[in-house]
């Protein structure tokens, strides 16, 4: 796939890790950014100076307010483009773009799976959409042709595309992404009482914790945006909150555990590899001697079976002479490690 140009406007995190990738894959790229530090953040860290493409193909990197401002503006100076954006709220936007004719044929609605902690040009980075599902949001009323550059150009920047309709992805997303960022946010809320005395909290909270870090104005905009959706989520949540609190009144052991075996189950579904679809892991507890480089003998072992480990934890107190730890390996390559290992003096056990 060969393009003439690539314009990204908006310099964040998403923009410039996009702009980093084609750089490195020798695709001309421009980037522009109405906050002109972190435009200037970008362009060095690609070492471009302005150019004057005629791009194929605009990425609309901004926050979800400014989108469709955005890409009115670009249609006009690139009639021939092809568009796309990377927010996380699609229906809105999908019927904004639908009353508008030179545009809604043109443009390509589409959601990256992948982030950082942190935002900005100073966060991105070149391989941020390896392996990650890319949505791209199709109702039928698309040119065939722009889907086909946009799902070529997701898989150059190491992504995986998946389409769905923009009403799919709003309901789903309410649920798997927006809702998390509520309860997250509302539970930080909730124990601000607490004060200095927070310090004391365990991994469990702080690991609940960890999105009310997120910045106010931008998830306003996608709470608002995709606001029936999300709405209809916190419903279904009060409602198991509901019947939780119920079994806690009325000492039924047998409903806690029953919400508990569903919420393990769909815990088991998670890949362990954010934006990819799941798949069914076996487990392989190693028993490494903590000594330097264990671990790297071990991962060697690994390459020198070609075994492929997909995702891996490691248990290990500080005075410990021995650590554990969990591999997660295809079936095929569990068991073919586990032999491998066995005959080479490993102490392994499969789970």
């Amino acid at each position: 796939m060969t393009l003439r140009g690539v314009r990204i406007v908006g310099a964040g995190l998403i923009g410039t890790s996009i702009a980093l990738r084609l750089k490195e894959k020798g695709w001309s790229v421009e980037i522009s950014d109405t906050d002109a530090v972190n435009e200037a953040i970008a362009k060095d860290l690609l070492g471009i100076a302005s150019l004057n493409l005629d791009p194929e193909l605009v990425v609309v990197a901004t926050p979800p307010n400014s989108v469709l401002a955005t890409l009115k503006e670009e249609i006009k100076r690139y009639p021939n483009a092809t568009f796309i954006d990377v927010t996380s709220v699609k229906t809105k936007l999908q019927v904004e773009i639908a009353a508008i004719s030179e545009l809604k044929k043109r443009f390509v609605g589409t959601h990256p799976i992948s982030g950082r902690e942190s935002g900005g040009p100073q966060s991105a980075r070149s391989d941020l959409f390896d392996g990650r599902a890319w949505i791209v949001t199709s109702d039928d009323k698309e040119d065939a042709e722009s889907i086909r550059l946009v799902e070529e150009f997701i898989r150059i920047l190491g992504g995986v595309p998946y389409q769905m309709t923009p009403a799919e992805h709003d309901h789903l997303f309410a649920r798997i992404s927006h809702l998390p960022q509520v309860l997250s946010t509302s539970l930080a809320a909730s124990v601000d009482f607490i004060g200095e005395s927070i310090d004391l909290a365990g991994q469990g909270l702080r690991d609940m914790l960890r999105l009310s870090g997120s910045k106010a104005e931008l998830w306003s905009e996608i709470l608002l945006a995709n606001s029936d959706e999300v709405l209809e989520s916190i419903g279904e949540l009060k409602m198991k909150i509901s019947e939780i609190e119920r079994a806690i009144q009325q000492g039924d052991s047998d409903e806690i555990e029953a919400t508990f075996a569903i919420a393990n189950a769909v815990y088991g579904k998670l890949s362990g590899k954010h934006g990819l679809r799941p798949r069914e892991y076996s487990y392989l507890n190693v028993v490494i001697e903590d000594k330097p480089g264990q671990l790297g003998a071990l991962f060697n072992e690994c390459a020198e079976i070609e075994a492929n480990v997909e995702d891996l934890a490691l248990e290990h107190s500080p005075k410990q002479e021995t650590g554990l730890i969990r591999l997660a390996l295809s079936e095929t390559d569990a068991e073919k490690l586990r032999l491998h290992l066995l005959n080479k003096g490993w102490r392994v056990h499969r789970q």
